[in-house]
């Protein structure tokens, strides 16, 4: 869920603090906040709703993916903002940088102050060793350059123990588990546990002829890895965790077992003119059982059936419940304008290219703006083009 702010770099911070005031006395319910300034931007959707996208909502997501239960994280933009007011200083711990999905590196601070928030570092920081607390005071520094979009200061909650009506921001993991017996020769033997509904989908193999086609398999990919991670009742393995495994591996409960999911889903991708075939099959990690496998032959203007049809079989044999809007955002069309799909895959492939750089920054807005540019209601291609016009 996002809270849009408008006046004031202080007004989303006082409200996170009154929600996590006001959970003290509902301890079950677990929250983490995360906030950040930017740009956002007024549009109709292809419902003709009124939507809001941009960096500000993008980045705020970003930061809130940083934190564990209770946390209040800011980004480094917000914490200079409020580092101008002397009041604020004491309670802002510099956490320092968080890799974030895509490679890219936010710099990060936590909110503390009478007893409210988290003090602890969380999780993903120090499991990955990229923090450092050189000091509990953000010092002053100089007003940054106001945008010249419509600046406005995004709060994200995202609930990792209720259900709210709202699931475009997070993504909560089903609670129910199974016992998984470790293969033979492994480190450690006996039982574990994992969650019943949970997948990992490894890389997607591209067998085009074209190697410069790679993109193509790689945004296939993306596209139903988030399609699936919409869904609440689903525990998914976000592409960074599986980027460093093979197409088609060996030892898949090995791979299984790393990354603490019951199901692995393995796929290809053929790309010949205006023909594609998706190859993908899904398999019960305990004992290399195939539940489901199909082969998809489409023209380009027809691909989306594919990503959808993909992800709600995937939803059925997992018998995952899905809520009505859960399964509108499974079955929807971002665009109908194939052109503009296939020059906003183009640039998908180089957001999810290993570490951020200029370069690949470059030109994925490239192929984003030629996308709008051929479908100016392409909701989801302008999110990613802010999203990197903002870094």
């Amino acid at each position: 869920m996002a809270l849009l702010f408008f006046r004031s770099p202080e007004e989303p911070v006082r409200c996170a603090l009154e929600i996590s005031g006001a959970l003290r006395d509902h301890p079950h319910i677990r929250l983490r906040m995360g906030v950040h300034s930017g740009p956002v931007n007024r549009i109709t959707d292809v419902n003709d709703k009124t939507n809001f996208v941009g960096s500000g909502i993008n980045v705020a997501q970003r930061v809130l993916d940083c934190g564990d239960a209770g946390h209040i994280l800011l980004s480094r933009h917000v914490a200079q903002q409020l580092a101008e007011y002397r009041h604020w200083q004491p309670h802002l711990q510099d956490l320092g940088e968080c890799v974030v999905k895509h490679g890219l590196r936010l710099h990060v601070f936590n909110l503390i102050k009478e007893n409210l928030g988290n003090p602890q570092v969380p999780e993903k920081l120090r499991r990955r060793r990229r923090w450092k607390q050189e000091s509990d005071i953000v010092r002053p520094v100089s007003l940054p350059r106001r945008p010249r979009s419509l600046v406005v200061l995004a709060l994200v909650v995202a609930a990792l123990a209720m259900v709210v009506s709202s699931l475009t921001f997070f993504q909560r993991v089903s609670l129910r588990m199974t016992p998984s017996t470790l293969p033979e020769g492994t480190a450690s033997k006996g039982t574990v546990l994992i969650p019943e509904k949970s997948i990992a989908i490894l890389p997607f193999e591209n067998l085009s002829g074209d190697k410069a086609n790679a993109y193509f398999a790689e945004g296939i990919h993306e596209e139903i890895l988030m399609r699936l991670s919409k869904i609440a009742d689903l525990k998914v393995i976000s592409r960074t965790s599986t980027e460093h495994y093979k197409s088609a591996p060996e030892n898949l409960s090995e791979i299984a077992r790393q990354l603490g999911v019951a199901h692995i889903l393995e796929g290809s991708v053929q790309k010949s003119g205006d023909a594609v075939r998706v190859n993908v099959q899904l398999i019960k990690a305990t004992n290399d059982s195939h539940l489901w496998a199909d082969t998809f032959d489409r023209k380009l203007t027809d691909i989306f059936s594919v990503e959808s049809e993909v992800a709600k079989t995937i939803a059925e044999q997992l018998r995952a419940k899905l809520t009505g809007e859960e399964e509108q955002v499974v079955v929807a069309k971002p665009t109908d304008n194939p052109e503009a799909f296939d020059a906003y895959l183009r640039g998908l492939a180089y957001t999810v290219k290993s570490g951020y750089s200029p370069t690949n920054a470059f030109a994925a807005q490239k192929y984003f703006r030629e996308a709008v540019r051929l479908d100016q209601k392409f909701g989801l291609g302008w999110a990613l083009l802010s999203y990197l016009d903002s870094l």
